[in-house]
């Protein structure tokens, strides 16, 4: 059993820190498309697309960078009495906080998969099993077939109008990373409460 902890805490850490890497340099996305903004409007007509643009780019840049974010320490917390703990109370407190997070993540990824499926045209109450039959028409019939499933999909009330599905999809997936990453920390607190490491 504590080898199938170990691996899991190695396999989600390492997803987590590779993808935390990788979208820390979404910031610089951010920048550049506002930039581009400030040009636009200065110098030419301006766009309509920037400001959405760098609104979705700072929803991944943040909601992706969250597990990375947690698996090196560099949340924020209130350390009056924390920093003079020992390792062990330390573990025992962070293990409860983190089944709260635990708890807090699993309502947010409930209530993004229903918003993820209505911004798809889904307006029933199983989200899930539209989602579900909606991959199962795209793997079994390609794009046409998951079209038919598809209803009115969403679009945002701008003049641009992107569809927004694709940003809640990032959303659910940064949840779903995030309560790994959550259920990672809660392994590595048990471990500490009963003096090992992982």
């Amino acid at each position: 059993m504590l080898s199938l902890m170990r691996g899991y805490v190695r396999v989600v850490d390492a997803v987590n820190y590779r993808l935390g890497r990788i979208v820390m340099y979404g910031l610089f996305v951010m920048v550049a498309v506002l930039l581009w903004s400030s040009i636009s409007k200065t110098f030419f007509l301006p766009s309509l697309w920037t400001l959405e643009v760098a609104q979705f780019a700072m929803v991944a840049y943040y909601i992706l960078g969250g597990p990375y974010s947690v698996q090196l320490g560099s949340n924020v917390r209130m350390d009056l009495f924390y920093a003079g703990w020992s390792v062990k109370k330390k573990a025992w407190f962070d293990a409860f906080t983190v089944l709260v997070l635990i708890f807090y993540l699993g309502v947010l990824l409930y209530g993004g998969v229903g918003s993820t499926a209505y911004s798809l045209g889904h307006f029933g109450t199983e989200p899930f099993v539209f989602l579900k039959d909606l991959a199962v028409a795209f793997v079994t019939g390609g794009p046409d077939a998951a079209s038919e499933v598809i209803g009115h999909v969403e679009r945002s009330p701008t003049a641009w109008r992107p569809v927004i599905w694709p940003i809640k999809a990032i959303m659910c997936l940064g949840f779903l990373l995030m309560l790994l990453q959550a259920v990672s920390e809660l392994i590595k607190d048990i471990a500490r409460i009963r003096g090992e490491e992982i």
